[in-house]
């Protein structure tokens, strides 16, 4: 088939009929490696394949290779392979799949006998199944829905007369149909409330297998009952999988319905237990961030909401749940700022009203300060860091004011509240939002606020809330309420409703079970405090005697003690106790105090030999020795200490990096780009792979003239983003500070090639391939054209060479085919003109090649040379006969593969005969381009 043919099918190939029968033309070779058409092609193979016109095995495997380089998931290059049989294969393989199938089919039966003889579930006779959702009425399985009636001899009802059919009343019928349906169907079981699910279940005899089946259906039902919002049936069935298999899917699940029914302290432990098995868990993160807002711990919520955005910054659950308590957390501190500085003045007697470390109340308006008192006791914090027991000497008021033992001693009581004085009240230097906390108010903690788990302090700002449900220790949630609620009455001075709390809790304690004895110890002395300050200092001894023996040597229940006994005038054994408070931490001033005061008092007592009649002072070990004590870090704290410091410090650069960049742009507003260029370089210190800082810092460059660093930080941004738009304009605008009008030039290519719509880019590109033109003509002057005569010669005929005649055939025969068929007749008679040097003989075979063909010929041989030796063909023979054949030439040739890694590697002087024969080209009048077309076509040339 010749290649007009072949064209001309190709031409009308988009009318091919599909549903037509295929033309016996179009079974041949040059016809399908020309087609492109896959759908087409695959109907081919279907014809060749049937045998239609006749078996063609070479051709039907050509075809198929064609169509699979076009579409190798094409349907029609599948092949059915044959069901295997026993005869298709080896007589091993064969045994083998017989001895596996025997295997399988035993250990199916063995599964079945085991399964028919053991129930995995109670029987579910004895036991009422679970109502329908949303309904309360279940009928038990051994009652069936519609008993069976007796049968009863059917009787033929004789026929009605018409008359009779008058007399009948539809609706009389219709009401004896009801009731007897109601008097044979069997009564329904109501039930007051959900039936109970048991949370475990036996996996004892079940395989592995088994188990994780068993476990998937529980999370299943679980799953259902959580959509339809029963949350508490939910909670029921993820326990239920977990007590199965633990998995992290169930935990997740859980929390998540914890969530929905407010239980705030389990969901967090299953968080918790989530991020144990794998750590890093967004959901997990996520559902704790939700907990800890709740819970009024917002620094905790922010951290976990921003570890999700750094991994899924799409996430708009997370970067709203961030923004709302940003929103709060600023709210605060305007109204912080507001309200301005107030001083609290109050007793140093009633300082010790802080809570255990463990149990730092969270405030869900604002944050809660670590050095703000909420109320009973702190472990981690001394004395002397709070002011605490600041006055020992002092009577308790309340009861004890008007005692039997208020009117002995009065001188020294006297000399006492005298010297006392001056540290009498305490000026904290915290800025305390609530005023200061009176005694004598009589408002409490209203018990109905358990719903919301928050309540309002006493005296204080109505929207400031204390948190009642943060946990405490290892204290239950019930228990730990009791003693937040404690806590805060007695901050607000109601010591009577406090020291119920504290009595409600121990007792609590006691009937749960619980081992915790360092959370009963703060409980004793807690209660212990509220009795000193009523005045019963025999119950407060008895408390914190308890509470020292839970915890031997402990701090605050010794110094209430000694307060104790020194308001009974038990003075030495009040002595024995500071001075063994003075052992565990020596800095605790009030300590010293009281020692002090009470020695002068045992030495106007019992003479110089009072020492003699002190009782033994127990020896405090070096490990309960606070100030001696300086044990060395965990590893645990080590770590969170680093990964702290590591936050903190990312953040205070990135807060930095943040400054100095908008210092570095307001600079570059002002025009001041020295300024800004030293602001971006520390930037870079900062953050030495942000590619913005890069490119903005090569602007400052370039204003300042400084080229080469410009293009330094243009060749930086680019490594760090190759398709960075404005890199490439600035290293093209530092090119061309550097005269490097090449560079420039490209770097001007690809950012319009990126966005054809930039103007600034063509307008330098315009002007940049003037001044590239005019370098090379100054580098190369022109030279005065020379004649060269061109003489026709016959084939058997020697062509005589002409001095100076670069077109001459240097006395060689050429034959030159001037129709060539394909790339190869292409390239032998392009590679003869150009070995003889006959510029007239490419120019004419360029004018019989169809421009669009060029590409394709020059696809297999495309050099430097080959496009030196076609740019003076066309410049030289065809430019004045036809120029818009030269465009159309040029038009298409640099299409050609690899044409512009061979366009890097031309000379000078190829390159300026190139730009020549451009400039020759623009000055052609025209009607089928213009001056402009062949700027732009110049400038992927140049």
């Amino acid at each position: 088939m010749s290649e007009d043919a072949v064209l001309s099918l190709q031409s009308h190939s988009t009318t091919v009929d599909y549903r037509g029968k295929v033309p016996v033309e179009h079974l041949d070779y040059d016809y399908i490696e020309k087609c492109k058409d896959v759908r087409y092609l695959e109907k081919i193979l279907r014809t060749l394949r049937s045998g239609e016109e006749g078996i063609y095995p070479h051709l039907i495997k050509f075809c198929e290779s064609h169509l699979e380089k076009l579409d190798p998931k094409s349907r029609a290059l599948r092949k059915e392979m044959p069901v295997a049989t026993a005869a298709s294969l080896s007589k091993d393989e064969w045994s083998q799949i017989e001895d596996e199938l025997k295997r399988w089919q035993e250990e199916t039966k063995k599964t079945e006998t085991t399964l028919k003889h053991q129930s995995v579930f109670d029987d579910p006779v004895k036991e009422n199944m679970p109502p329908v959702r949303g309904s309360n009425c279940f009928v038990p399985l051994s009652q069936k829905t519609v008993p069976q009636e007796r049968k009863k001899p059917s009787k033929c009802a004789l026929p009605r007369d018409y008359r009779e059919w008058d007399k009948f009343d539809v609706e009389k019928e219709c009401e004896k149909i009801e009731e007897d349906v109601d008097k044979t169907d069997p009564p329904a079981i109501i039930n007051s409330g959900h039936p109970k699910i048991k949370t475990q279940v036996d996996t004892s005899l079940l395989s592995q297998q088994e188990k994780l089946f068993l476990a998937n259906r529980e999370k299943d039902k679980g799953n259902e009952a959580f959509r339809a919002k029963d949350y508490e049936e939910a909670v029921t069935y993820y326990s239920r999988s977990l007590s199965i298999i633990t998995t992290v899917a169930a935990y997740n699940n859980r929390a998540q319905a914890e969530i929905k029914l407010e239980h705030w302290h389990n969901a967090l432990k299953d968080c918790l237990s989530v991020l144990e098995l794998e750590p890093g868990n967004l959901k997990a993160l996520l559902r704790r961030a939700v907990v800890y807002n709740h819970m009024g711990n917002f620094h905790m919520a922010t951290e976990d909401l921003r570890t999700v955005l750094r991994e899924e910054p799409q996430n708009t659950t997370a970067t709203q749940l961030l923004s709302q308590i940003e929103k709060k957390m600023e709210e605060c501190q305007q109204e912080k700022q507001r309200k301005g500085k107030k001083i609290l003045i109050q007793e140093i007697e009633e300082a010790d009203n802080q809570t255990d470390s463990d149990n730092k109340a969270h405030k869900t308006a604002c944050l809660v300060q670590p050095s703000q008192p909420v109320g009973g006791e702190e472990r981690s914090a001394t004395p002397v860091e709070r002011g605490d027991m600041g006055n020992a000497h002092k009577k308790p008021h309340g009861r004890g004011d008007g005692g039997p033992h208020a009117e002995s001693n009065s001188s020294h009581h006297e000399h006492r509240r005298n010297r006392g004085s001056s540290d009498k009240y305490k000026v904290p230097q915290e800025k305390i939002a609530n005023g200061s906390s009176k005694r004598g108010s009589t408002a409490s903690v209203q018990g109905d606020q358990s719903g919301s788990g928050k309540a309002t302090p006493v005296g204080g700002n109505a929207g400031e809330t204390v948190n009642l449900d943060a946990p405490c220790g290892a204290l239950p949630p019930p228990l730990a309420r009791l003693k937040n609620e404690g806590n805060l009455l007695f901050k607000n001075g109601q010591f009577a409703d406090a020291l119920e709390k504290y009595s409600q809790a121990i007792q609590g304690y006691t009937d749960s079970g619980i081992d915790s004895p360092e959370d009963l110890c703060i409980l004793y002395s807690n209660r212990a405090a509220c009795y000193l300050k009523d005045g019963n200092s025999q119950d407060c001894i008895q408390d914190c005697t308890r509470a020292l023996e839970l915890q031997p040597f402990s701090l605050k229940p010794l110094l209430r003690r000694a307060m104790a006994y020194e308001s009974l005038e038990r003075y030495r054994k009040a002595y024995v106790d500071y001075k063994t408070v003075l052992q565990i931490d020596v800095s605790v001033q009030a300590a010293h105090d009281s020692v002090n005061r009470i020695t002068r008092l045992l030495i106007e007592q019992d003479g110089p030999e009072w020492r003699e009649k002190l009782p033994e002072i127990p020896l405090v070990p070096l490990s309960a020795q606070q100030h001696r004590r300086e044990e060395p870090p965990s590893a645990e704290v080590l770590q969170a200490r680093a990964e702290k410091a590591a936050r903190d410090a990312e953040r205070k650069a990135e807060v930095r990096f943040s400054a100095l960049k908008q210092e570095g742009n307001d600079f570059v507003k002002k025009s001041q780009y020295q300024d800004a260029l030293g602001k971006y370089t520390e930037c870079l210190k900062l953050k030495p792979e942000e590619c913005t800082i890069y490119t903005n810092r090569a602007l400052c460059y370039l204003k300042l003239e400084r080229f080469a660093e410009a293009k330094q930080d243009c060749d930086a941004a680019l490594k760090l983003e190759p398709t960075n738009k404005k890199a490439f304009y600035r290293r093209a605008m530092a090119n061309k500070g550097l005269k490097d009008y090449l560079a420039c030039s490209s770097d001007l290519q690809e950012v319009l090639q990126q966005d054809p719509n930039v103007q600034e880019a063509e307008k330098e590109l315009e002007e940049v391939t003037k001044l590239l033109r005019q370098s090379l003509a100054s580098t190369s002057p022109n030279k005065p054209r020379k004649t060269v005569p061109i003489t026709e010669v016959e084939d058997d005929e020697n062509v005589t060479a002409v001095p100076n005649s670069k077109n001459s055939c240097k006395g060689e025969d050429i034959s030159i085919n001037l129709q060539p068929a394909s790339a190869y007749e292409f390239g032998q008679s392009l590679n003869a003109a150009r070995s003889s040097g006959n510029t007239v003989a490419c120019a004419e075979l360029l004018a019989s090649t169809a421009p669009e063909m060029l590409p394709q010929f020059l696809s297999t041989q495309l050099d430097g040379h080959t496009i030196s030796f076609i740019m003076q063909a066309l410049h030289s023979h065809l430019l004045e006969k036809d120029p818009y054949l030269v465009y159309q030439h040029l038009n298409h040739l640099h299409t050609a593969d690899r044409f512009s890694v061979v366009l890097m590697l031309l000379e000078k002087e190829e390159r300026h005969h190139m730009t020549q024969l451009f400039e020759d080209l623009s000055a052609v009048q025209s009607t089928q381009f213009t001056k402009n077309d062949v700027q732009n076509l110049a400038n992927k040339y140049i």
